[in-house]
């Protein structure tokens, strides 16, 4: 291959490889993909979420999808999105993970916004499962009901933030109640040891999210696989 046709070759691919940076240069993209890391939601959906209007959540979702990081299909009237693939939620999530380690402003902002955190006592991973397995402990996902039902943790009992205070009833007193939420910057699950707390239980929230379980390749289920299993 001659120098320029190499170096016409290079010009193009990397450019190529530049389109999904571009496409994560934006703080309002990262957090779609987060929700979208969830399950699948309309853009309706996702401009309530973050706080945009329709017409701009449906920008970013453009250029998302543009850089192959979500898909779109048409449900009537309705677009509705999803992350292209597990390979689009590992690529937020080794960004958000360089973000922790190596941005100082991140780790200030953690620090600053939720300096009550430490209080909560999260579990990891491994101490949940091995909890499970004995019994002693109930997980609830604290998401919103679209969330659990695209996806959760087999075994959670679904119930969202905002139920919480009416469903307490469902939650025994003698066993421990682990929360989860969507991630370790999602306070869903904070807010709902404090309430849980104040009520006399014990409770602590999960260290991480569905997306992160889900994408170390553990269990999960879905309304679909419950509602088959039930058949």
């Amino acid at each position: 291959m001659k120098w320029e046709s190499k170096r016409e070759f290079k010009d193009a691919l990397f450019e190529q490889f530049a389109r999904a940076a571009k496409a994560l240069s934006s703080g309002r993209r990262l957090e779609l993909l987060e929700v979208l890391a969830q399950g699948e939601r309309s853009v309706e959906e996702l401009a309530d979420q973050v706080g945009l209007t329709v017409a701009n959540a449906s920008q970013h979702l453009q250029v998302l999808r543009s850089a192959r990081l979500v898909d779109m299909r048409r449900d009537g009237l309705y677009a509705r999105y999803r992350l292209t693939n597990e390979r689009a939620l590992k690529l937020w999530l080794a960004l958000r993970e360089f973000g922790e380690e190596e941005v100082a402003e991140v780790q200030l902002l953690v620090r600053k916004f939720l300096r009550e955190r430490n209080s909560l006592e999260a579990i990891t991973m491994d101490e949940l499962r091995a909890r499970l397995k004995k019994g002693d402990v109930v997980l609830i996902d604290v998401r919103p009901d679209v969330e659990y039902a695209s996806g959760h943790i087999p075994g959670a009992l679904s119930i969202p933030l905002d139920q919480l205070e009416e469903q307490l009833k469902r939650l025994p007193k003698r066993k421990t109640i682990v929360a989860y939420c969507r991630g370790p910057y999602c306070v869903f699950a904070d807010e709902a040891v404090r309430v849980l707390r104040n009520r006399g239980h014990r409770a602590h929230r999960l260290e991480i999210g569905f997306p992160e379980w889900k994408v170390i390749g553990l269990p999960t289920e879905d309304a679909a696989s419950i509602a088959g299993g039930a058949a």
